[in-house]
Parts: C-alpha cells; sequence; structure tokens
C-alpha cells in the first residue's frame, strides 16, 4: 500500500514538474520584447561606405558589426534636417509636415498635434515596460513623466585656450579635449546605460542611449585624432559652382554658414576639419560598442530588438554649407540599423529600399506586439526585416522651413529610386537623378527628359497642415 501510494506521490510530483515547465515556457514565449534604443547627433552616412559620397576612411568597427548583425537600412532618410523636428518626429510619430514643428524654434509645445501625440516612451511605460534614458534622445519634447529614469546630455567643457582653430567660432571649433576620456559626458551615459542593462528585471525594459558627439563642437582624446593622420585624410569632392543652379530660397539655407566655409578654406582647414569629424565619430562609435557588448553579455540578447539611428546628416562644405538644415542628400541621409532576434537575418543583410526615420516607432510596435497609436505617421519596417528585398513603397520625404516672412514657409523634399525633388516657395524647386548624379550637383528641374518624373513626385509631395506656427519676431527675416 505504501509502495502504492509513494508511486503515485511520484506520479504526481513529476506531473506538476511538466505543468510548471509548460507554464514556464509558455510564459516565457509571451514574453515581450526588450527595446534597446541607439543613437548619435549629427553622424553622417560616410560609414555606409557608398563611394560616390565618401571614399575616406572611417572607424566605426562597432557599428559596423551591428549593422552586419542585423537589417542595415541604407537609405533611410530623417523627417527633418535639424535636432529638434527630427528627434519629435520619429519618438512621438508625427511628421513635420503634421505637426508644424520644422526647426528647433519655436519649440514643439506650440504644436497641437503634439500636444495630443504619446511620445515612445510613454507608448511602451504604458504598456507595462519600464522606461530609463540617458544622453541625448529627445530635444525640445521630453514627455519626461514617461521615463522611470532620465538623465538627459550636457556638452563637455570647451579646452583652455578655445577656440582652438583660427576659424573657430561658438560650436564651430574642434581639437583634443583636455579630460580624461571617462570624465565625459557621453561615456558617463554609457556607463549609466550599461549599469541598467546589468540589473535584472522583472518586466520587459525600453532603454534609449543616445551620444552628442559627433555635433559640434569636435572635442575628443587626441587618440581619436591620431586614428586619422592627416596625410591620409580624404576630403568630400567638392564644386565650385555647386550653389550656381539652386534657386535663391535654397541659396538662403546656406548663407548662416558660407562664411565659416570660406574661413576653413582662408586658412586651409579643410582635411583638418574632416579630420576632428572622422576622430568625433570614432569616439561615439566606442562609446556605443560598450552598450552593444553590454547587452551582449547580458542574459537579454537574445529577447531585445536593437535599434541605432542618427537624427540627420552632415555637410562638410558640399554645397559650400557646414553643419545640417538643408534638404540635400547631406543633410537628409541618416544611418539607420535594426537587429531583432528571430525576425531579421542571422548573418545580417542591407537593405535599399527608401525609408523613413518616422517607420520607427510602428516597427518597434509591431515587433513588440503591441498595437500601435493610429495617429503615426510612419510605417512598420517589419516586412523589410524579415525580407529586405520585399516589395514596398519607397519614399521618403524631409521638411524643412524659411526663416523669411510673418510664418514658417514649409519647404519638402522626396527621395525616391527616381531621384530627389525639392520644392520651395514661390514656385522654386530643383530636381536631380542621383542614379547619373550622386552629388546633386545638376539641378535638372527644367529638363524635359524628366518632366514626367517631376510631375510624379510634386504630386507625392504632401500638403502641409494647418498647424505651422507663427515664426517668433526675433527670427523674422527683413529680406524682400
Amino acid at each position: 500500500m505504501k509502495s502504492q501510494l509513494f508511486t503515485i506521490a511520484i506520479a504526481a510530483f513529476v506531473a506538476s514538474l511538466s505543468y510548471a515547465r509548460s507554464y514556464a515556457n509558455e510564459a516565457k514565449s509571451e514574453q515581450r520584447m526588450n527595446v534597446l534604443f541607439l543613437a548619435s547627433d549629427d553622424l553622417n552616412s560616410w560609414l555606409l561606405g557608398d563611394t560616390n559620397r565618401y571614399a575616406g576612411k572611417v572607424v566605426a568597427p562597432n557599428l559596423t558589426k551591428l549593422a552586419e548583425s542585423g537589417v542595415n537600412f541604407k537609405r533611410a532618410y530623417t523627417a527633418a534636417p535639424v535636432c529638434s523636428p527630427s528627434r519629435t518626429a520619429f519618438f512621438s510619430g508625427v511628421a513635420p509636415w503634421t505637426s508644424g514643428h520644422y526647426h528647433n524654434t519655436p519649440g514643439a509645445n506650440s504644436s497641437e498635434p503634439l500636444k495630443s501625440a504619446l511620445s515612445m516612451a510613454g507608448f511602451f511605460k504604458k504598456a507595462g515596460y519600464s522606461t530609463a534614458g540617458y544622453g541625448k534622445i529627445t530635444h525640445g519634447w521630453d514627455q519626461g513623466e514617461h521615463w522611470d529614469e532620465k538623465i538627459g546630455h550636457k556638452r563637455d567643457p570647451a579646452p583652455p585656450g578655445a577656440p582652438l582653430t583660427p576659424s573657430g567660432r561658438g560650436e564651430q571649433d574642434w581639437g583634443p579635449i583636455h579630460l580624461a576620456e571617462e570624465e565625459m559626458n557621453d561615456t558617463l551615459n554609457v556607463d549609466n546605460a550599461i549599469h541598467r542593462l546589468q540589473q535584472e528585471h522583472d518586466k520587459p525594459f525600453f532603454i534609449a542611449c543616445g551620444t552628442f558627439n559627433p555635433h559640434m563642437p569636435w572635442y575628443v582624446p587626441q587618440k581619436y585624432f591620431d586614428m586619422f593622420p592627416l596625410d591620409e585624410v580624404t576630403t568630400p569632392e567638392l564644386r565650385e559652382d555647386d550653389l550656381d543652379d539652386v534657386p535663391e530660397w535654397g541659396v538662403e539655407l546656406t548663407l548662416g554658414k558660407q562664411k565659416y566655409v570660406d574661413s576653413v578654406f582662408e586658412h586651409g582647414l579643410h582635411k583638418e576639419g574632416v579630420q576632428a569629424y572622422l576622430a568625433t565619430t570614432a569616439y561615439a562609435d566606442a562609446q556605443l560598442g560598450r552598450v552593444l557588448d553590454a547587452l551582449d553579455k547580458s542574459p537579454y540578447r537574445d529577447n531585445t530588438v536593437v535599434v541605432f539611428l542618427t537624427d540627420h546628416g552632415f555637410h562638410l562644405a558640399e554645397k559650400h554649407h557646414w553643419q545640417k538644415a538643408t534638404l540635400w542628400e547631406e543633410a537628409t541621409h541618416t544611418l539607420m540599423m535594426i537587429r531583432a532576434p528571430g525576425v531579421t537575418p542571422a548573418g545580417g543583410a542591407a537593405c535599399e529600399r527608401f525609408v523613413s526615420l518616422l517607420d520607427i516607432y510602428p516597427t518597434l510596435a509591431e515587433l513588440c506586439g503591441l498595437e500601435p497609436p493610429d495617429y503615426l505617421d510612419g510605417r512598420s519596417l517589419v516586412p523589410l526585416l524579415r525580407n529586405p528585398e520585399a516589395e514596398w513603397q519607397s519614399t521618403a520625404i524631409t521638411g524643412l522651413t524659411s526663416k523669411g516672412g510673418p510664418t514658417w514657409h514649409p519647404y519638402l523634399s522626396i527621395r525616391s529610386e527616381t531621384g530627389r525633388y525639392i520644392r520651395y516657395v514661390d514656385g522654386q524647386e530643383e530636381f536631380y537623378d542621383t542614379s547619373k548624379d550622386p552629388h546633386e550637383w545638376t539641378n535638372s528641374i527644367g529638363d524635359p527628359e524628366y518632366a514626367s518624373v517631376i510631375k510624379r513626385m510634386r504630386a507625392a509631395i504632401p500638403s502641409p497642415s494647418d498647424a505651422a506656427t507663427p515664426l517668433p519676431e526675433v527670427l523674422k527675416n527683413t529680406r524682400e
């Protein structure tokens, strides 16, 4: 009898273990994916290896490794080529032509559509995620209450004696920093993100980490400059007459930087400027690599979606311009990479479809099994993550504004396989056949060969909403 009871007890115990395992496996299968969201400021697309744009040396082994482990979107474009509207757009899912937020000022908080939007952090927090942000993620539109922990970015102090270059003025300067690398703000914010990853998490997490670099000024440790000996630095290919066929409103976008570009060339500093940009890129890559290494060593690697993006591109004298805030390739083309365990190809893949940073929000929602808000302007990239050659309406739109007149004048650009079309105001336009003219040197807007293509691209440009906000008095341009 005792033997029979013992046998029954053992059977019950085994059954309970089997049930527990089944329950645990079911719970694990239903566990939502974590998200590690990484961003850099002002990092252009040189490391994509497009020799039509830049044929020089770039040191970014960590981002290269990430690109090769997921899907590298080689034709990704910003919704706005300026910090605040770009970041606000991808973090809210609301396009500038919907929100009216095209520039750093006036602030995003004056936009009615943005007042009713839910930030990406808020979306995940509402879904039961823990949320943490370190460094530069948002700019001027934060919804700070949606973060369980948020440590914003700070600029490193300028080295003693700055400016360090004869052309230096304000943030437009570069040179070796006086701080130890471990004292720099991007390094400290990465430390915070690593610490967060190393914690035990009892619910899914959304962790964002953004580097301020390579935003100007380019002050990084000397060792990063030493990676690029000047005799090995390649400068981008330029044309002196590059603005000759650009309409008035397009030229106006460059006016604030032309004197600086002139000074760089007068002092023979173009190569040094490119060296400093590459050095700062290498520093940012090194910091992001530390976060990625921490994830790979954690128990969360196989259950975490990794996204890396840059908010917009960057000119280094192309179109006689420096920094961003134009609608040409240099300022609008961005980096975007996504690694999604169980979704993206194991060996990595490149996607040549034209996509937008606006697509990030709905993509992460779908990857995590969540229903996205119905107002999002982007499209989920999951079909392209599964098959980078899938059919796709391949277009990307970017918006910017003038600083003339009583209100913002929305300028819009559309990019696709057929080229780039830009519409300013007063009938001013540009069109570039980028298959033949990847540098966008020849404005072919009046060429009858492209009449039908231009007509289609004009029709695809969205109409800005009535959300456009008045221009502050201090910024009004008196030009006539």
